[in-house]
């Protein structure tokens, strides 16, 4: 199966260029980078991939990781796409590990298990926390470099337009039309999240924007308070 690797771009100059270093860009039939609109020296660090790999082009769209990985979708061509979050590095053999786990036909999509690129204690409690959290609900973030077959995406309707929780809103209806695999294999995410407010205080923040979240409080709302913690 042909693979489309789909990346969301804004302002990722320092963590875009090891991921796209890291991908294993001759295996996947092409690589879609969409930017929303960087203001920094993204556009250098794409342009400078852009002339090695052949088979990666960039499109723009409107801010938003929704709006962007929705546009990257209707530009791509493979039967999978993978959803990759500009600062988390796939292993090598990416494009075998979910050809692999899509050979079962009522396999819809799925999703990696996740570590961050960092010896902290708390990176290792956090990681071990999403992944058995993500295997035990069948939800996934967007860290965890969710991939779905093309025409599942497309009955789906994509991710639906909201500044926040895309990722985990997806999953709730992916998983309603067929299984999903929860992958052993682990992609590496950068940490930097939660430095930079403290892993506790983030801990606490984020899991309180998905309980209002659950609670159906509106994510436009839950993105305005978001911004204002940052």
């Amino acid at each position: 199966m042909t693979l489309s690797v789909i990346i969301p771009t804004l302002n990722e100059e320092q963590a875009l260029g090891p991921t796209l270093a890291n991908l294993p860009s001759s295996l996947v039939l092409e690589i879609i980078l969409v930017d929303g609109g960087s203001t920094d020296r993204t556009h250098a660090v794409t342009n400078a991939f852009l002339a090695t790999a052949p088979n990666a082009h960039i499109i723009r769209a409107p801010t938003g990781r929704a709006r962007q990985m929705n546009e990257g979708a209707k530009a791509s061509r493979g039967e999978i796409l993978l959803f990759l979050h500009a600062d988390t590095q796939i292993p090598n053999d990416a494009p075998q590990i979910i050809d692999s786990a899509l050979a079962d036909q009522a396999a819809v999509g799925g999703r990696f298990d996740v570590q961050f690129d960092t010896r902290s204690h708390w990176g290792r409690i956090i990681s071990t926390l999403i992944n058995w959290r993500s295997r035990t609900s069948g939800i996934a973030t967007g860290d965890q470099a969710i991939f779905v077959r093309r025409h599942i995406f497309e009955r789906l309707g994509g991710f639906a337009d909201i500044p926040l929780m895309e990722d985990i809103e997806f999953c709730r209806r992916l998983k309603r039309v067929g299984s999903t695999v929860a992958l052993r294999q682990t992609v590496m995410t950068s940490f930097r999240r939660w430095e930079q407010q403290g892993p506790l205080r983030t801990i606490l923040l984020m899991w309180s924007l998905r309980f209002l979240y659950w609670t159906s409080v509106n994510p436009h709302r839950l993105a305005h308070f978001y911004q204002i913690v940052r």
